[in-house]
């Protein structure tokens, strides 16, 4: 949330009363709340750890009710709709709802949908984006298709509201899994599993005996766990950029993500691959697919001693490398 804004809606401080904040992040300035009687909802781990570490109150899910609440907008309109219903079921009827965001997040849009639906004053504009407010009014007022609610995907899989990929197979991942090998590693760790369809790929494959899904969206991690049951999966809520186990393992799969918010970031990918290293045993290998245009082979020469793209097409490169800790010869070690 912007910190003029805040100031804006709040001139004297924190509102008075037990305080939800939904969707703040790591950057959200939220000085003049107090700590002790606000908690906060955040469900993507660098977000939750680092808020967590600056004395906040956080968790993927508050329950209970309050007298304010505050709604940061993602991106996302289902999820976005979907926390606006969860925040105002904890709010009684004549309390203050805020919701805060930028333009390029749908603010303008979220201002004209709740204004058909309630009482709207106290439109504050800055920094690209506006903060209102709310009046609960009595009843169920909001439409009933707001709250979140699981999604087939696909046949056997679903997903909830705002996650990676929430309408069907990423592509990605799908020529990911076509270019898997017969049989699998022993030990397999996806990196950025989402709701893990591309994990119930691989544990249908010979061999494995343990798969860990690694995921930072809190929402994707519960539908992983919805839609495999399978005893060989573990399920990690964590930031897989510097995801640890106690042992190496000998296979990982992963279609890291490239994107920080609405800006392309190749160095999330990029990490990704080191954390891939760091996880494999020497003789481990990774499998990855990635958009064809990122830069990502030199990279991964510093990281293994073999890598070859064993698929593709126009948009995505599948990539296997091998030989963790041993990087390529630049002249002539890779494949």
């Amino acid at each position: 949330m912007s910190g003029s804004r805040f100031a804006l809606a709040f001139p004297a401080g924190s509102p008075e009363g037990r305080v939800l904040v939904a969707g703040a992040r790591a950057d959200s300035d939220l000085a003049g709340l107090d700590p002790s009687a606000t908690r906060i909802r955040q469900g993507h781990f660098p977000d939750h750890r680092a808020l967590s570490a600056q004395g906040w109150q956080v968790s993927p899910r508050v329950e209970g009710e309050f007298d304010t609440a505050i709604v940061v907008l993602p991106r996302a309109k289902p999820q976005a709709r979907a926390w606006i219903a969860d925040a105002a079921s904890g709010l009684p009827a004549g309390a203050s709802l805020w919701i805060d965001g930028q333009k390029t997040d749908g603010i303008d849009s979220m201002l004209r949908e709740m204004r058909r639906l309630a009482d709207v004053d106290e439109v504050h504009s800055k920094a690209h984006g506006k903060i209102f407010r709310v009046t609960v009014p009595q009843g169920d007022w909001l439409p009933a298709d707001w709250a979140a609610k699981p999604h087939q995907a696909a046949p056997g899989f679903v997903t909830r509201p705002g996650v990676f990929s929430a309408d069907g197979v990423d592509p990605g991942s799908a020529l990911l899994a076509r270019h898997l090998p017969d049989r699998l590693p022993t030990r397999l760790v996806d990196l950025g599993a989402g709701w893990g369809w591309l994990a119930a790929q691989a544990l249908s494959h010979s061999g494995v005996e343990i798969v860990h899904l690694v995921e930072a969206d809190h929402d994707a991690l519960e539908s992983a766990r919805d839609n495999i049951a399978d005893p060989r999966a573990r399920f990690h809520w964590a930031d897989a950029r510097d995801f640890t186990l106690p042992e190496p393992v000998n296979g990982v799969i992963m279609n890291p993500p490239f994107h920080l918010g609405r800006d392309a970031d190749p160095r999330l990918g990029a990490a990704f691959i080191a954390s891939a290293a760091r996880l494999l045993t020497g003789a481990g290998r990774l499998w990855m697919v990635a958009n064809r245009h990122l830069p990502y082979e030199n990279v991964l020469a510093d990281h293994f001693a073999q890598i070859a793209e064993i698929g593709g097409d126009n948009r995505f490169k599948v990539i296997e490398a091998s030989g963790a800790g041993r990087p390529a010869n630049r002249k002539g070690g890779r494949k």
